[in-house]
């Protein structure tokens, strides 16, 4: 069990019960859990009378057969939507793509790895119903992961928590169920470099965790490695605190404070008692040391610069190429002129306002 209590925000104002849900299923390179995840989701969410259901998956640039099993799923099943992203844009633009092309009055994102229990999203949506505009998925225990990914996992949420002004959630992922205006307020965060779990925590909606054990991985391998990971990690630390530019500025500060302390110390040796102090290896292990920090100040800017020339070129999140089993009508936050089967191009996020009062 984690030692960070999970953030609960008060319910929201009263909100019309569920109807509809969207389950968001990012996949890449996952043919053999792909029935299984339909056919689970179905029955779980089946047990919700009177709620209707929306699968849709994201082959997220799949080179194995998930794309022909995909697209015989859409063909044998109406309720399932398929969109074919023309090549591998990142898991967080997958589940993007997802959440905007969902038009129910809940959206559920859940793996396709089925370390997320599907069974769970019914009782996740009953919360919903009960007054919460987010209930998400806190991890407290994980089946089959090494000790190592067990320990930086822990160790990097509590650093974000510590380094972000947005209360993000210790051990959570992407697996929450979340209203449809909630969904609306994503689509209009255009960040190219997206941290799905701190961007719905930074909505500061009414939240509600929601206890559970992650379950083995059910067939197939981690899509993150360490340096996958590593980036991941990175890239929300970047995306959502400004501390390692304030690290820099401490350091350059407390380096040149030090300096000025250390001219003055030798100067008033040589005016004063006439000493005068050799050091050729000290004077290299400090321009050695003054130039590490000075790297490592600039690569940090640099990350942040970087990002700045990624959003400025304004490129779309991901690019849909084909679109299997969609609705007659395209959602209006997409491009009209798709249709099924018809490749396009969707740019930026954009969406409409939420049904809900």
């Amino acid at each position: 069990m984690s030692s960070v209590t999970a953030p609960t925000t008060p319910r929201s104002p009263q909100r019309p019960p569920v109807r509809s849900a969207s389950v968001v299923t990012p996949v890449f390179n996952e043919e053999d859990n792909i029935e299984t995840l339909a056919s689970r989701v179905f029955a779980a969410v089946g047990q919700l009378p009177g709620v209707a259901l929306q699968l849709i998956f994201v082959n997220d640039g799949s080179s194995d057969r998930s794309a022909e099993r995909l697209n015989a799923l859409a063909a044998e099943n109406p309720a399932v939507t398929v969109l074919h992203l023309s090549r591998n844009f990142g898991h967080q633009n997958a589940v993007s793509a997802g959440i905007a092309y969902a038009t129910g009055d809940v959206v559920c994102l859940i793996d396709a790895d089925l370390q997320d229990p599907p069974e769970l999203l019914p009782d996740m949506i009953r919360r919903i119903d009960a007054g919460y505009d987010i209930v998400y998925g806190m991890r407290i225990a994980r089946a089959g992961e090494s000790r190592i990914k067990l320990v930086t996992a822990r160790a990097f949420y509590r650093l974000i928590r510590a380094l972000s002004n947005v209360d993000i959630p210790a051990d959570t992922g992407d697996f929450r169920v979340m209203r449809r205006h909630v969904a609306h307020v994503l689509c209009q965060m255009p960040e190219k470099h997206r941290f799905v779990r701190g961007m719905v925590a930074w909505t500061g909606f009414a939240s509600k965790p929601y206890p559970y054990k992650r379950e083995a991985r059910h067939s197939g391998h981690t899509k993150y490695p360490m340096i996958k990971m590593v980036r991941f990690a990175l890239n929300a630390i970047f995306s959502f605190s400004t501390v390692p530019l304030r690290v820099s500025n401490v350091l350059g500060l407390a380096l040149t404070g030090g300096s000025v302390l250390g001219i003055a110390y030798i100067v008033a040796l040589d005016l004063f008692f006439g000493r005068y102090i050799p050091g050729v290896s000290a004077t290299l292990l400090a321009v050695l040391l003054l130039g590490g920090v000075q790297l490592v100040s600039i690569g940090i800017l640099g990350e942040y610069v970087g990002r700045i020339f990624e959003q400025v070129k304004d490129r779309p999140l991901y690019v849909i190429a084909d679109v299997r089993g969609a609705p007659a009508a395209a959602p209006p936050h997409l491009s009209s002129s798709v249709t099924t089967r018809t490749p396009v191009t969707a740019g930026a996020h954009t969406a409409p306002p939420p049904s809900e009062p």
